[in-house]
């Protein structure tokens, strides 16, 4: 048990997939894995293992922006002993051809600033998703017939973004998408030499202003949610 996970020691397995939306955590709990059984509800923060293909998955959320996932990722590394972190969440498309509804793959993170930044201070460290991870999302991906773009996002440090100028350099640059959370969880994974990879469902578009309409959003989560699975146990 830590501050903010009310866990019991062997409670958390070692792999984690970390949705931002603690009610998708338990959405993906009940709908993936076998037998989920509920392991934190502090500050309403819901986490759950059970099992998948008979391998241990705990599904726990992560809060919105990288300071409320430091917080979590720090606790389930170094208190609970997860090795695999995968983040799985919505991400807002930046290029033409990713399109509403496909996956991105972060390889790398582009961000002003992270809670890293303390430790870092001049070093411009670039933080990378784990090969192993990132090639297995790719492959099944594939198998699904999802549209798979692999490349570098942006982990912005604000929801209500007003820099359009911003936007458009990392759009020149080939930033395929913008979210909150991957760059400080590859930091982090980094730092304790765990596996970490950030798997994304395109919701909405910077560029186009299409957005996927919330009675679709289910059925699409529920592919990154198994791409997830099938990357963490290949």
């Amino acid at each position: 048990m830590t501050i903010h996970i009310g866990a019991k020691p062997g409670d958390i397995a070692e792999t984690v997939l970390m949705p931002g939306d603690p009610y998708r955590a338990r959405w993906a709990a009940e709908t993936f894995l076998e037998n989920p059984v509920l392991v934190n509800e502090v500050r309403g923060m819901l986490g759950y293992t059970g099992t998948w293909r008979g391998n241990r998955v705990t599904i726990h959320g992560s809060g919105m922006g990288m300071p409320s996932l430091s917080i979590y990722a720090n606790e389930l590394i170094r208190d609970f002993g997860a090795k695999t972190l995968i983040r799985v969440g919505s991400a807002g498309g930046m290029q033409p051809q990713v399109k509403i509804r496909d996956v991105v793959l972060a390889m790398s993170c582009t961000s002003l600033s992270t809670p890293s930044k303390g430790i870092f201070r001049e070093l411009n460290f670039a933080p990378c998703a784990d090969f192993d991870l990132l090639a297995a999302a790719h492959r099944a991906a594939q198998g699904k017939g999802i549209g798979v773009h692999v490349g570098n996002i942006y982990s912005a440090d604000v929801f209500y973004d007003e820099r359009p100028d911003l936007n458009e350099i990392m759009a020149r640059h080939g930033v395929l998408a913008v979210e909150m959370e991957a760059a400080e969880l590859y930091n982090l994974c980094a730092r304790h030499g765990v596996r970490g990879l950030a798997v994304l469902t395109i919701s909405d578009h910077l560029q186009t202003g299409e957005a996927l309409p919330s009675a679709d959003r289910q059925s699409s989560f529920g592919d990154m949610i198994e791409i997830a699975l099938q990357a963490a146990f290949s």
